[in-house]
């Protein structure tokens, strides 16, 4: 298969009082159409940052290398292409907060996703055409949501409006998802749906999709593959079924009981002092 999305070299350095913070060091990776890619990792290991320099919302330092999409490159050197705009419509961007205008129906929310194509005074007057409506039907349709398409957005329960968000992503024609702890404020039952609909897209329309987690079940359940990061170095990237605990017990130490919920903590952490202690690379 073709590479989708391709970031060789990514490096991003914040400062804070004075101080250097690297939240990205020589990251390097490569992901092909339709696989789904869980990025795990503490807070603070760079995961937030990679997802927001994919889509070309942080700009990488001067000494980082290309990140480019579907051949495409979105910045290089520290700077964004003057394409970067064309190139978002390609990336489809699903925020744990859901980011919908509360006062506006379902409809709007997802017919907003367009308006980066359009004019300011289109967007400003609302100005959508009829098979642009449709498309946003058809979008909301896909992720079972048809039928409240002219309900306020207010009204929705937290799993609907990410399926909403889900929806406004599609509308654009996005092949690649990016979702920063999507079902984070969820709970179980509507971070299920919510997942199961991403799978199934993913699936039926061959979009490729990586999301940052911090519920490794979620990640062992639907993501095949799974790229760990440690303050900002990729220390694991390989199938999600390899992920041992004790390379979980290396990444996270004592915050692990938080990161597996669901499970039964208490054998993963005996299975994880009883596994090699792991020296983990990039």
């Amino acid at each position: 298969m073709s590479s989708v999305l391709t970031i060789k070299a990514a490096n991003k350095t914040f400062i804070s009082s004075g101080k250097k913070n690297q939240a990205l060091s020589n990251v390097t990776i490569d992901i092909v159409a339709g696989e789904r890619v869980a990025l795990i990792g503490a807070s603070g290991s760079g995961k937030s940052t990679l997802i927001r320099a994919i889509s070309g919302l942080e700009t990488l330092d001067k000494s980082s290398g290309e990140l480019s999409v579907n051949g495409r490159e979105i910045q290089s050197n520290g700077q964004l292409s003057n394409q970067v705009r064309q190139i978002r419509n390609e990336i489809g961007i699903i925020f744990q907060q859901f980011n919908l205008v509360n006062q506006l129906d379902v409809i709007t929310n997802v017919l907003i996703g367009i308006c980066p194509q359009k004019s300011i005074f289109e967007t400003i007057c609302r100005k959508f055409s009829l098979e642009e409506k449709a498309r946003a039907l058809d979008a909301l349709d896909k992720v079972g949501l048809a039928d409240i398409a002219y309900q306020r957005s207010s009204t929705l329960s937290g799993g609907q409006q990410q399926r909403v968000a889900i929806a406004r992503a599609l509308i654009k024609g996005a092949k690649i998802l990016l979702a920063d702890e999507p079902v984070a404020s969820l709970d179980p039952e509507s971070a299920r749906k919510v997942m199961e609909t991403i799978v199934n897209l993913s699936q039926k329309l061959n979009l490729t999709f990586m999301t940052s987690l911090h519920q490794i079940p979620v990640a062992r359940k639907y993501c095949e593959r799974t790229i760990a990061l440690n303050k900002g170095v990729v220390v694991f990237d390989g199938p999600t079924k390899e992920l041992t605990a004790a390379i979980l017990a290396e990444l996270y130490g004592s915050n692990l009981e938080d990161l597996v919920i669901d499970e039964d903590f208490s054998a993963l952490k005996e299975a994880a002092i009883s596994e090699p202690k792991l020296t983990l690379v990039h």
